[in-house]
């Protein structure tokens, strides 16, 4: 197993595993046996202040390392990530209950796919160009904080900290609190990469501290923050006092548009799987549903029936499809929700607030559909980051596209139709970052990112490597 689940007491700064400045402690629990797992130093203002000196002080030679030099990096980075891939998996399934099927598939995999992907994106992207007589230049940034969230605590922190090693930034992190063991695995496998001193740095600690520091601090030059709409707008505004550079990646309401046309049973299964990914625990989760008057009952059926197979069991059992959410606290607002949009008048098609038979302790939510959901519903605006699935009727196609844009959010959604065009047609009306047509597949070189109150921004691929690149004009 190694070291992951032991408990953690050093930040690492400056290439080393070095002490924090005072003696407190992040308690870590498993949300599955509500058992203490782990403990972390509560970093402090103090041990960022500590980190972005380490950060600053190694830019200057990093900027200036080569391409070759950095998509080695990068590669071993992902090698290293490659040999404990199953330590990565067991860690993240255990401090936050994403079951191991998906821990693997997803959680553990997609990261190293994410940094090959960057070391060989910079080989050929043109870090230089002509304009007439103007040499147009993108050079690193300069130190970049990142503050990532605990849903997909090890995807979140490689889709920032490979576009910034990409560009030639140097790296200050803070993993959300919740699931920070991962976040130690990941530096202990960028220790034996060989980084040079400074390049890459670890705070774990609150928000409202080691996040604030971060955020606040003038001697960063790029903020990349995932999290929630409320934490966004903070960080936003503390980095404003500095004109730093923000990049937010945030909440998501996204709506899957089944057109009357659509392969009903494909749709409403693929639907189904996507709003219960990670226990529903995933902006980009579709977690409204969009079908016509004349098949809404077959499809609340059909989707009730596909929701109650998830049945909520041990997250480190390979069977498992929905693990318990990530802590009391998600747990009981998630539940605060089912009871809210039936009080607004939806029906409960499968699943509701109560404990899930069978299960004795863990943070379980069942497997919930909501029928008869009104577009402008708390259940049908607000996120609720739980296995819970709004199912809304339209009467024609104008009206289903009125309601999918009918949100404060825009990050993903789907569309599914016989007719690819009229699909497409579709998507293009729909005012979000990603849409799939007809479960189009994850593409990880693609702009990830969302309209509106979604954020601001992008990540992966190109546009996620120039959010860490600033653009200079040399005219001769």
């Amino acid at each position: 197993m190694g070291g992951s689940m032991e408990n953690r007491d050093k930040l690492y700064i400056d290439g080393a595993w070095v002490s924090p400045s005072s003696a407190g402690t992040i308690e870590v629990e498993n949300p599955t046996t509500e058992q203490l797992l782990a403990t972390v130093p509560e970093g402090t203002a103090a041990d960022v202040d500590r980190a972005v000196a380490a950060a600053q002080a190694a830019f200057p030679d990093w900027s200036q390392t080569t391409v070759g030099e950095r998509a080695e990096y990068l590669r071993r980075i992902r090698d290293g990530l490659a040999k404990r891939q199953d330590e990565i998996a067991e860690t993240i399934a255990t401090e936050m209950g994403c079951p191991l099927r998906t821990a693997t598939k997803i959680q553990a995999a997609l990261p190293q796919t994410v940094i090959g992907a960057y070391a060989d994106l910079i080989e050929s992207y043109e870090f230089e160009s002509r304009v007439g007589n103007t040499i147009v230049a993108r050079e690193p940034a300069g130190v970049v904080g990142a503050i990532t969230p605990w849903n997909y605590p090890l995807h979140q922190i490689t889709c920032k900290l490979a576009p910034a090693l990409a560009a030639g930034c140097t790296f200050v992190l803070k993993p959300s609190e919740i699931s920070p063991l991962v976040a130690y695995v990941l530096f202990d496998v960028l220790h034996e990469a060989g980084l040079p001193a400074g390049v890459v740095n670890l705070v774990p600690g609150y928000g409202q501290t080691v996040g604030e520091a971060i955020a606040g601090h003038p001697g960063i030059d790029a903020v990349s923050f995932t999290g929630s709409v409320r934490a966004g707008q903070r960080v936003a505004e503390v980095a404003a006092k500095n004109i730093t550079r923000v990049t937010l990646e945030l909440g998501g309401k996204s709506a899957n548009v089944l057109l009357p046309d659509a392969d009903m049973a494909t749709a409403v299964k693929v639907g189904v799987a996507t709003g219960f990914l990670n226990g529903g625990q995933t902006c980009t989760a579709w977690t409204r549903m969009l079908v016509h008057d004349d098949q809404y009952d077959d499809a609340v059926e059909l989707a009730a029936s596909i929701a109650s197979g998830y049945t909520p069991g041990d997250p480190l059992d390979p069977t498992t499809k929905l693990g318990p959410m990530v802590s009391a606290a998600q747990r009981e607002r998630v539940r605060g929700f089912i009871h809210v949009g039936v009080d607004e008048g939806a029906k409960i098609a499968t699943g509701g607030w109560e404990q899930p038979e069978g299960v004795d302790r863990g943070y379980y939510v069942s497997p919930t559909v909501l029928a008869d959901v009104t577009p402008d519903s708390t259940v049908a605006q607000q996120e609720i980051f739980g296995p819970v699935l709004s199912v809304i009727r339209y009467s024609d196609e104008e009206q289903a596209l009125a309601i999918a844009n009918n949100s404060d959010y825009g990050l993903s959604g789907a569309v599914w139709s016989a007719d690819q065009d009229r699909a497409l047609a579709f998507a293009r009306k729909v005012r979000t970052g990603s849409i799939d047509v007809n479960g189009g597949r994850y593409n990880p070189l693609a702009p990830f990112g969302g309209y509106k109150r979604s954020g601001i921004g992008r990540e992966m691929g190109t546009a996620g490597l120039e959010e860490f690149l600033e653009t200079k004009a040399i005219q001769l």
